[in-house]
């Protein structure tokens, strides 16, 4: 406790740093704030009546957990940054298949200028189309047989307007993301989201003693199958943390009165390259259906359709855990080329004992590569459809949510990613951080 008090102090002794987390906080306050304006035209005592005897056991309660709430209270940031993520993965799928956009990535700095202003153009359309999602949504819900939108306010220009809105809002989060990563601490798109999972956890705790109160739910039944979560993620989170080394020799080079390599290194694969990424993408192309189904309220079909879509549904797990492992692969693909790898070998007179240099080597490294982030996918696939499953027991989504799932993932990870920033700062000041000679590896998003 003295150790962690005495880095405290130490954080607030150094300028820089004290000014970058005061600005970070500052800016993710804004954000809460702006999930708790509702959108003009909105009989906020009706909306707040339907969100008490609405169920958070379905895609949009998954979606609301993302934005912090924002989504349940209508308000001006309630599509939150997903749309901002979607047209990133759509640009790096791009990126993947489509010369254009290959040539654009390895353009360096210029390429990848281009590559955020085609993202954000993105971003407005994605948003815009979710958007007009979210106004015919708000315009089905009633409470007390009286509609949340009053006839009144009803028609082609509430609609434009809460469209622009929501648009203005999702391109204002995503300009806060950017500043925090630039001038705060921490990557400010991952810290939006981890606030918003955060903000939710005392109401869905809370929600829960309710029912526990009420005597919906048995606690022990609960504290066994949530204890089952938290060991199962914890394995895996150990698991995908593994590495396979391949030893590289490297043969001596005289060069004048020097003489380089002869000694052995080695190329560490890990088990789970893409991190938590796959969860990430696969969730945001989900949400697709939700948006699209939403367009038709009343139709029985779209109805009898979405139900195959719903987040406790066995179709939904089954498709959202083969996205899961798509993307793993695909992230994977992205973040570790054994082509350049075996290339810059060659260059430096490596290679691998018993395998040719050149496109042996990168075959090689690509078959051990595949064969490892297998395991590694599928782990990711279980903690993700593991809190749908749990609530089949009597626990609810919203509660599993966040000892399960993508929500424990992302609230780790970019909590060890914001201390490994921090720990940066204070190393470089000969201070010493939360965890002396540890090696904290964190998330990006």
């Amino acid at each position: 406790m003295a150790k962690i008090q005495e880095t405290f102090r130490n954080i607030f002794k150094i300028h820089e740093l004290r000014q970058r987390i005061l600005y970070t906080l500052a800016l993710l306050v804004i954000v809460r704030i702006g999930s708790h304006i509702t959108l003009p035209g909105i009989d906020t005592a009706l909306l707040h009546e339907a969100a008490k005897n609405s169920t958070s056991d379905n895609l949009f309660g998954l979606y609301d957990l993302f934005v912090g709430g924002a989504f349940s209270n209508a308000a001006v940031l309630a599509l939150g940054i997903m749309p901002y993520i979607s047209a990133s993965i759509i640009l790096q799928i791009a990126g993947a298949v489509i010369p254009y956009f290959q040539k654009l990535q390895r353009e360096g700095e210029e390429g990848r200028k281009k590559l955020t202003q085609l993202t954000r153009y993105g971003t407005v359309v994605i948003s815009a189309f979710q958007a007009w999602g979210v106004t015919i949504h708000l315009l089905s819900i009633q409470s007390n047989n009286a509609p949340i939108v009053p006839e009144a306010v009803r028609g082609i220009m509430w609609t434009i307007s809460t469209v622009a809105i929501l648009v203005a809002g999702t391109m204002f989060i995503m300009w806060m993301g950017e500043q925090i990563t630039e001038k705060g601490i921490g990557n400010g798109i991952s810290l939006i989201i981890f606030i918003g999972i955060i903000n939710r956890f005392p109401f869905a705790l809370l929600d829960e003693y309710r029912l526990i109160a009420a005597g919906q739910r048995n606690i022990v039944i609960e504290i066994v199958i949530l204890a089952f979560m938290v060991l199962v993620i914890a394995g895996v989170v150990i698991v995908t943390q593994g590495t396979r080394r391949i030893p590289v020799q490297y043969a001596k080079r005289v060069v004048g009165r020097k003489v380089y390599g002869g000694v052995t290194q080695y190329i560490p694969l890990r088990v789970n390259t893409a991190g938590v990424m796959p969860i990430i993408f696969a969730q945001s192309i989900m949400f697709i259906p939700a948006t699209l189904f939403s367009f038709f309220p009343n139709n029985e079909f779209i109805a009898s359709i979405a139900g195959y879509f719903s987040y406790q549904s066995f179709t939904y797990s089954f498709i959202y855990a083969l996205m899961i492992v798509f993307f793993t692969y695909f992230y994977t693909a992205i973040a570790f080329n054994p082509q350049d790898v075996a290339e810059n070998m060659k260059k430096q007179g490596g290679f691998i004992p018993g395998i040719r240099p050149g496109k042996q080597t990168a075959d090689f490294i690509d078959n051990i590569l595949t064969k490892i982030t297998l395991p590694g996918s599928i782990f990711l696939a279980i903690v993700a459809i593991l809190p749908a499953f749990v609530s089949k027991f009597g626990v609810s989504g919203s509660f599993a949510s966040f000892f399960g799932g993508t929500s424990l993932l992302i609230v780790v990870g970019v909590a060890l990613d914001t201390l490994q920033q921090v720990e940066s700062h204070l190393l470089m000041r000969h201070y010493d951080g939360f965890m002396k000679g540890s090696k904290l590896k964190g998330r990006r998003f």
